[in-house]
C-alpha cells in the first residue's frame, strides 16, 4: 500500500473509488487501523473518493518516538491531502480520530466541507489516566490492553455474537506498536479543545453511542451545545459504533454528507 512522509512519520494509506468523486477521509480510533472502516468503505466507495489512513503509530504507519500531540495528528491529515492534491474534503473520525476532526475544523476550516466526529469528546478522559496507560504499555506491551479492549469497545450482546471479529480486532491491537500507542495516549492526555470548539463553523455531525462508557451522549451533547453549525445523532452502540451498528451508521453519515 502507498505511504507518504509527514514530518517524522511514514503514513500508510489507501484510496477506494473514483478520484472524480467527492473526497472523504476516515480516521481510526486508538489501537485500531484503517481496516475498521471496511463496512463504510464497501458501501460508500461508489459515491465518494475514499481515503483511509493509519494514524501515526498504528497499523502500517511508522511509530516515531513520542510523545505525539493532537496538532501532529491533525497535520498528518493536511499533509495527506496535500500529497494527494486534494484541496477540500469531508472527514469522519472516531474517538481519537474524532478529536483530530475537531482540531482540523478549528485550525483548517477552509479544507473541509463536512466533518463527522463519532464517539468522542472535546477532552477524552483524564490526563493522569492516559499517562499511566502510556507507562503501562511501554513497560508491559499491548497485551494487557488488548485483553480488555472488547469490553470498552462493544456492548456485551455484540461481543457474544461476533467472537471472530472481536478476536481479530483484539489481535490487531496486541500486535501493534507499544511506542505508537503510548505516544498517542500522551497526545490524548494533553488534548483539550473545550475552549476552542465554539470557533467551529464547518458543518459538523456528532455521533454518540447510547451504550458508550468511554465518551458518552453527554459528551456529544456538549459539543453540539458549543458548536453553532452542528447536530447530534444518538446511536444504540458502544464505543466503536461504526462496527457495532454499521448499517445505520453508514446511512447516517451518507445522508449528512449529501447535504449541501
Amino acid at each position: 500500500m502507498p505511504t507518504f512522509n509527514s514530518n517524522d512519520a511514514q503514513i500508510n494509506y489507501q484510496t477506494f473509488g473514483n478520484n472524480t468523486k467527492p473526497p472523504l477521509i476516515f480516521s481510526n480510533s486508538l489501537g485500531t487501523n484503517f481496516s475498521m472502516w471496511k463496512p463504510q468503505v464497501d458501501v460508500l466507495k461508489k459515491l465518494f473518493y475514499i481515503i483511509c489512513y493509519d494514524t501515526r503509530g498504528h497499523g502500517e504507519s511508522t511509530a516515531p518516538k513520542g510523545p505525539y500531540t493532537l496538532a501532529q495528528l491533525g497535520q498528518d491529515v493536511i499533509h495527506l491531502m496535500d500529497h494527494l492534491s486534494i484541496k477540500t474534503a469531508s472527514f469522519c473520525g472516531i474517538s481519537m480520530g474524532g478529536l483530530t476532526g475537531q482540531w482540523l475544523a478549528i485550525h483548517h476550516p477552509e479544507r473541509f466541507n463536512h466533518v463527522i466526529v463519532c464517539n468522542t469528546a472535546a477532552k477524552i478522559g483524564q490526563e493522569h489516566a492516559w499517562t499511566e496507560r502510556a507507562k503501562l504499555v511501554r513497560e508491559q506491551g499491548l497485551e494487557p490492553i488488548a485483553s480488555t479492549a472488547a469490553s470498552r469497545w462493544f456492548s456485551e450482546p455484540f461481543i457474544q455474537s461476533n467472537t471472530a471479529m472481536i478476536a481479530k480486532l483484539s489481535n490487531d491491537l496486541g500486535a501493534g506498536s507499544p511506542e505508537g500507542y503510548a505516544s498517542c495516549c500522551e497526545a490524548l492526555a494533553k488534548a483539550d479543545l473545550t475552549t476552542e470548539i465554539s470557533q467551529i463553523r464547518v458543518p459538523l455531525l456528532v455521533i454518540a453511542g447510547t451504550l458508550d462508557p468511554v465518551t458518552t451522549v453527554a459528551d456529544g451533547q456538549y459539543l453540539v451545545n458549543q458548536i453553532r453549525s452542528s447536530a447530534l445523532f444518538e446511536i444504540e452502540a458502544s464505543h466503536i459504533s461504526n462496527i457495532e451498528q454499521a448499517q445505520i451508521f453508514t446511512q447516517t453519515i451518507s445522508e449528512f454528507l449529501e447535504q449541501s
